[in-house]
């Protein structure tokens, strides 16, 4: 289904709404050293949406690391949060968010925790444009489930099927299409706002 008008948009935030991938990247190298584990860079942009305990708990099973993953990610946000400040926006996305601030209702679907990407959000002076703010500690099923852009739609009052959503990254994007397969809506990627923005157009998939 294609909507040239959404009534809603749902964005992710890192990598989409803020170019935080990298600054992600050198934090998940100082715990991955520390720990003994194995993650390459490339594994790490593969799964990019999904939680840092949950990667950190599939790492810890597939090398036979023992490790708390859950005061692990912890020390992966203290690496993180240091960096915050370098943060900056991915204008062209940011500037899809401004455009329709104010018209439409808007939230941000992230596999972040609501601390960090509240943090990141404010850094950015955006966090007022959106209405809900929807994190991993919100819903079950992580992307590529669709569970996180179901509970961001229901947030902000709008139907699935008449929402754009916005994702970086493949798992993110399979997330948006198993929202769409199972209601309608439409999604559009980081990339598609660089190329696109000011269009109300919704990107073709």
């Amino acid at each position: 289904m294609k909507i040239n008008t959404p009534k809603g948009i749902i964005f992710d935030c890192d990598g989409t709404l803020a170019d935080t991938m990298p600054l992600h990247w050198r934090a998940w190298q100082a715990i991955a050293q520390r720990h003994r584990l194995h993650f390459p860079e490339e594994r790490f942009y593969e799964l990019g949406g999904v939680p840092t305990r949950d990667i950190l708990k599939m790492l810890a099973r597939e090398q036979g690391v023992p490790i708390d993953h859950l005061a692990v990610a912890h020390e992966k946000e203290n690496e993180y949060l240091p960096l915050l400040h370098q943060v900056e926006p991915v204008n062209a996305v940011v500037g899809v968010a401004r455009e329709h601030y104010g018209k439409i209702p808007m939230a941000v679907a992230s596999g972040g925790t609501k601390k960090v990407i509240t943090q990141v959000l404010e850094h950015l002076s955006i966090v007022k444009l959106f209405d809900a703010i929807v994190t991993s500690e919100d819903v079950r099923r992580q992307k590529p489930a669709p569970d996180i852009f179901l509970e961001a739609a229901r947030r902000i009052g709008v139907p699935p099927k008449f929402c754009r959503a916005y994702e970086d990254t493949e798992l993110g994007l399979q997330a948006i299409r198993a929202r769409r397969n199972g209601g309608g809506g439409c999604e559009g990627s980081a990339r598609e706002a660089l190329k696109r923005f000011g269009s109300a157009a919704c990107p073709r998939v």
